[in-house]
């Protein structure tokens, strides 16, 4: 069983930038696919940015248009998300999540992950 634990959220003014961590524990994120979501109040959960097994990079959103970075640490059995240029409209909880299987990609639809953390709210003011 995968655990995943989120940090680096927080308030930040718009145009400013963050830099999420999701820390992998009880199994490894090497050779699974695995990525970013948020959640607004009141929204459905989005794909922010997804990394394929083989850590190439997918799957961003529409919303994104340059601004956000995913990357994976296999070393530290860590996944990042860079985020700059801010918008008060990127104000959601961010969670991490990964695949079940090994070797296998996975889309832009939540269900499609079996492991995620908790979340880790970001605010961007005005």
């Amino acid at each position: 069983q995968v655990q995943l634990v989120e940090s680096g959220g927080g308030l930040v003014q718009a145009g400013g930038s963050l830099r999420l961590s999701c820390a992998a524990s009880g199994g490894t994120l090497r050779n699974r696919a695995a990525g970013w979501f948020r959640q607004a109040p009141g929204k459905e959960r989005e794909i922010v940015a997804g990394v394929n097994w083989d850590s190439s990079p997918t799957d961003y959103g529409d919303f994104v248009k340059g601004r956000f970075h995913i990357s994976r640490e296999n070393a530290k059995n860590t996944l990042y998300l860079q985020m700059d240029n801010l918008k008060p409209e990127d104000t959601a909880v961010y969670y991490c999540a990964a695949a079940g299987r090994f070797f296998t990609d996975v889309g832009t639809n939540p269900v499609e992950y079996s492991y995620w953390g908790r979340g880790t709210q970001v605010t961007v003011s005005s």
